[in-house]
């Protein structure tokens, strides 16, 4: 099988050219810290190791435009964030290798989060983590190493040590575990993994997990990241090593996924590199939109029953667009560009729901990722 590293793979790192609807709380789900009014502070990821990045940076918006205000120090290698129910505790990948951590910071203060503690992933660099919806535990998911891991949420937001840990195993390649998210109901943890090209279903009981299922899709497809319909029926599966989406039913009451249909990411005959991002889908439902690198584009489904439909590609004003993220009022489109060290901000259209051109930008080295407060 073929190794793929995270540093190397793709030319992620920064160095080489300069992944909520996900997570389990949407930017407005969680208590907003104090003194801060949602969508007031942002929280940017960027990676420090051989690259130019500073970890966590702090950021003010006024109307779309973000502002650097801090950054803060001793956070390595920041590549996903989730936070608590209360909206206190901030929880962060530090993306390193070979030894991953996960750290958790207090964010009462929203502008100045600080570290509470930091604990192992029990793997090689953990690109993605989420705040399981019992409120207890934080789930993150070890690229290079191909694993899960839970850790047990402590008193005062504090990170414990893992309680379990799960690793895949692909067949034509090594396999690289990119996600792991909670279904709507709670019950089914699902993990993407785009080495194993798979999307496996585990049921999560006192900080265990227990294989229930595995999706198989076709070699070489690459999932990247999944997001849930507005209804919990659907898993829209980004493909990071095809740009296209998977879209597939679920039933949350036997844990099972079942592949239905698969829709391009970029229009017919495009060539070159096309390698996707993130996924994310509006509040209504109505639309979901996906980064594609290499084209360096957003793009556009629309929702039609349990099927979608490319109706726009916009460039997004970078290069190698990461990470996409709305802000809390949905007025917003926010895109991490690593190799051009840039997150930019699109106006979505109110009548259409469709991102414009780029409006402004902030220069973060290495930025992989947007979260608001």
């Amino acid at each position: 099988m073929t190794g793929l590293s995270r540093r190397t793979f793709l030319g992620a790192a920064a160095g080489a050219g300069a992944a909520t609807v996900l997570g389990t709380h949407a930017a407005t789900a969680a208590t907003t810290p104090k003194g801060c009014l949602a969508g007031a502070t942002a929280y940017i990821g960027s990676y420090t190791s051989g690259a130019s990045g500073h970890g966590l940076d702090v950021a003010g918006r006024t109307g779309a435009a973000l502002n650097f205000v801090r950054t803060v120090p001793g956070i390595t290698d920041a590549s996903w964030f989730d936070r608590s129910a209360d909206g206190r505790t901030l929880y962060v990948t530090n993306e390193g290798s070979p030894a991953g951590y996960v750290s958790a910071l207090n964010i009462a203060d929203a502008t100045k989060p600080k570290l509470l503690n930091r604990i192992s992933s029990k793997g090689d660099a953990p690109t993605h983590l989420c705040v399981h919806s019992d409120g207890r535990h934080v789930l993150a998911a070890n690229y290079n190493s191909g694993s899960v891991v839970v850790l047990p949420i402590l008193g005062g937001g504090r990170l414990g040590a893992a309680t379990d840990l799960v690793t895949h195993h692909g067949a034509d390649r090594d396999a690289h575990a990119h996600q792991v998210v909670n279904d709507p109901t709670g019950r089914w943890v699902l993990a993407v993994d785009l080495g194993a090209d798979s999307v496996y279903v585990y049921g999560f009981d006192a900080g265990k997990l227990s294989l229930h299922q595995q999706l198989k899709l076709p070699t070489g497809a690459g999932p990247r990241h999944l997001a849930f319909d507005r209804t919990g029926k659907l898993a829209y599966i980004l493909g990071e090593l095809r740009a296209e989406v998977t879209v597939a039913s679920w039933d949350a009451a036997s844990g099972k996924l079942k592949a239905l249909s698969v829709v391009p990411a970029v229009p017919a005959g495009s060539t070159g590199e096309q390698y996707p991002g993130e996924i994310v889908v509006s509040k209504d439902g109505k639309l979901v939109h996906a980064t594609v690198r290499g084209p360096n584009t957003l793009a556009t489904f629309a929702v039609s029953g349990d099927s979608l439909k490319l109706v726009s590609t916009v460039a997004t004003g970078g290069n190698w667009p990461r990470h996409v993220t709305l802000d809390p009022a949905e007025n917003w489109f926010y895109v991490s560009n690593q190799r051009s060290g840039t997150v930019t901000w699109l106006p979505r259209d109110p009548a259409t729901g469709l991102p414009g051109a780029p409006a402004g930008s902030l220069a973060i080295g290495s930025v992989n990722s947007v979260y608001f407060a």
